[in-house]
């Protein structure tokens, strides 16, 4: 394997109009190409149900399937194959999560905004969720724990989870182990957007979702989309992505570790250096170049590299965090001196990750912190997924006799503003009768 980067150092003021939209586009994936195919699945197993599941499944995942579910049997056997140091290391995740995650929910005060008016807001769990775990080439257990293990937090009462078998009809022994860890309460064995429309619409077999959770591939991205106002979705999902801001200060080889750990992950993934020091970019591109070499996705990683990677020199941290800002990555890590004093500055990240010994990998499997994240600009918008993502909070209201009579004026003479004299006479009637 050719061991040259295949990315070059520019200075970031310098770069052309259009090679900076290009890069801060990124979109390795469009949604929007496949989904007349996607809509055609969609509307097959809408009307024949668990049959086009079978067969899309055959057809596409090369799997000819006995039943949709995972039988009792299944998670037996992957809890007694899977290692225990595997069962250990998902176990600390999972305690982590939850750990982290049990704190999103905070007890909410109870406001008087005027005598004898009573404001506060209730948590309530969405009862049916759906979650996607993409799967076929690779497994990501993990992926499944920061989905289960929020929803589990939030209190819903129903969770299934999706995933694509391999072509002997099953799904790996660890996503097995993670999803009764976690506890799924049931696990189908389907993958792509035959998924998808199953949670959203219901089969024979699968329960219908009120939201989908996940991230896949471009045409689980696809169908997410299509679905959304039939099911609700978390967040557009794409490619991975990570943007560091350095100074002159870190092992350039923890930082080139780091980009290709996000290179790897596909062809499509977008990795950035920003950094103030030209020697650190240039430590960063060698060592990269053998690390790159010697990484079993090394080819997928120079292909993602090549396409979405930069190395870039900036003449302040101040611009660095000025283009993270607009960049708006997946990831963020700041490999400073002094990193907490730009944490104020960041705006737009999904995650952010402080200092040399926070590397992404750390949040992607253990430290509690989610990894399901807006990507493709997207953390502009949208933050990561959390416990509020499984449920929402309802509003109450509590007015006694004298409260009303106070909002009385205010209400009623807005009330006619507006022309909605209904409004106004329902309150009169209180005092009139």
């Amino acid at each position: 394997m050719d061991t040259t980067l295949p990315i070059a150092i520019d200075r970031l003021s310098t770069l052309p109009p259009e090679d900076r939209a290009r890069l801060l586009r990124r979109v390795g994936n469009n949604p929007e190409a496949v989904a007349p195919v996607v809509r055609e699945i969609i509307a097959d197993v809408r009307e024949r149900g668990d049959a086009a599941l079978f067969e899309h499944t055959l057809r596409l995942d090369r799997a000819r399937l006995e039943r949709l579910e995972v039988s009792s049997e299944e998670y037996e056997d992957a809890l007694r194959s899977v290692s225990p140091g595997v069962l250990r290391a998902l176990q600390v995740a999972i305690d982590n999560i939850e750990r982290f995650h049990r704190t999103h929910l905070q007890p909410q005060p109870v406001v008087e905004t005027m005598p004898g008016v009573r404001v506060w807001r209730e948590w309530r769990p969405i009862e049916r969720v759906g979650l996607y775990v993409a799967g076929g080439k690779a497994a990501y257990p993990s992926s499944l724990l920061m989905q289960a293990v929020a929803a589990r937090v939030a209190g819903c009462s129903m969770v299934i989870a999706c995933s694509p078998p391999d072509t002997s009809g099953l799904l790996p022994a660890e996503m097995l182990a993670a999803a009764s860890l976690a506890g799924v309460h049931r696990f189908f064995k389907i993958g792509g957007a035959q998924a998808v429309a199953a949670m959203a619409y219901g089969t024979e077999t699968v329960p219908r979702a009120w939201k989908l959770y996940g991230a896949g591939s471009v045409w689980v991205t696809a169908a997410k989309l299509a679905v959304f106002g039939d099911a609700d979705i978390d967040m557009p999902a794409g490619p991975s992505e990570i943007l560091i801001i350095a100074d002159e200060t870190p092992d350039p080889a923890l930082l080139a570790a780091d980009l290709l750990a996000q290179a790897e992950h596909g062809p499509d993934s977008a990795a950035v250096l920003l950094t103030t020091s030209a020697s650190l970019a240039e430590g960063v591109a060698s060592t990269a170049a053998r690390q790159l070499a010697e990484l079993p996705q090394g080819e997928r990683a120079a292909r993602a590299l090549g396409t979405y990677g930069r190395l870039l020199l900036v003449d302040t941290l101040q611009e660095a965090v000025d283009f993270a800002n607009e960049y708006a990555p997946e990831h963020l890590e700041i490999a400073t001196t002094e990193p907490e004093a730009l944490l104020p500055l960041i705006s737009n990240a999904g995650s952010i990750f402080l200092g040399v010994h926070a590397p992404v990998a750390s949040g992607d499997y253990a430290t509690g912190s989610n990894h399901v994240l807006p990507t493709g600009g997207a953390a502009r918008t949208f933050g990561p997924l959390s416990v509020e993502s499984f449920g929402r909070w309802v509003q109450v209201q509590s007015v006694t006799r004298d409260g009303l009579l106070g909002l009385r004026e205010s209400v009623v003479a807005l009330a006619e503003a507006e022309g909605l004299e209904g409004h106004a006479r329902s309150i009169d009637i209180r005092f009139e009768r």
